[in-house]
């Protein structure tokens, strides 16, 4: 004959399992739920950010990189177009917030400094790099971006619209996760802005 203790303790540490078991799915779905609601998976790349990420790769991009900190100079970003917020363009922000920027045919300079951009843009020093001139001083909140590849896509970032206002910018693009063969985190290439006064 079995003993009541033994059927009591059987039946409560079936419970504790199942509690267990409820716990753990639980656990499962919340952190499933929560990388869903970070992170986001951009696959619509074209040709304007090469090298850094090229046609046909797939980016993942944090949207919850920018909630403590503010996007940096040299970030790749995923934005939403201010005329069009429905077109999704990866990014290089080049200026942030109170920073002066000149766009010359030749050059790119901020806070007075011209940056040697070669290795993410492919160009050399005083090569033509860009059709569109100007200069510009941004407000708060506001950030240039532009196309790696400067010549041939200058009408779709910040020459195109201006300064993009920070509610624009959804995300940071991390990491280069398809194909496989060619993962790899997306560099901000931070020495090119290290002697740029200010933030």
């Amino acid at each position: 004959m079995i003993r009541t203790s033994t059927l009591n303790r059987s039946a409560q540490e079936r419970r504790a399992h199942l509690m267990r078991e409820l716990v753990e799915v639980l656990l499962f779905v919340g952190i499933v739920f929560a990388a869903v609601s970070v992170t986001q998976s951009f696959g619509d790349v074209d040709t304007s950010m090469s090298p850094a990420v090229n046609l046909d790769q797939r980016i993942l991009v944090n949207k919850a990189a920018y909630i403590i900190a503010n996007p940096g100079r040299g970030d790749v970003v995923l934005i939403a177009v201010p005329q069009n917020p429905s077109q999704l363009l990866l990014r290089r922000v080049i200026a942030v917030p109170g920073d002066t920027i000149l766009v010359t045919a030749t050059s790119v300079s901020v806070n007075g400094v011209t940056l040697d951009e070669q290795p993410y843009t492919g160009i050399a020093m005083g090569q033509p790099e860009s059709q569109i001139i100007g200069k510009y001083t941004l407000g708060q909140d506001q950030y240039w971006v532009m196309a790696d590849q400067r010549l041939a896509w200058s009408n779709s970032d910040s020459r195109a619209f201006g300064p993009l206002s920070r509610k624009n910018i959804i995300g940071k693009a991390e990491l280069v996760y398809w194909p496989l063969h060619d993962i790899h985190m997306i560099d901000n290439f931070g020495g090119v802005f290290s002697n740029v006064p200010g933030r």
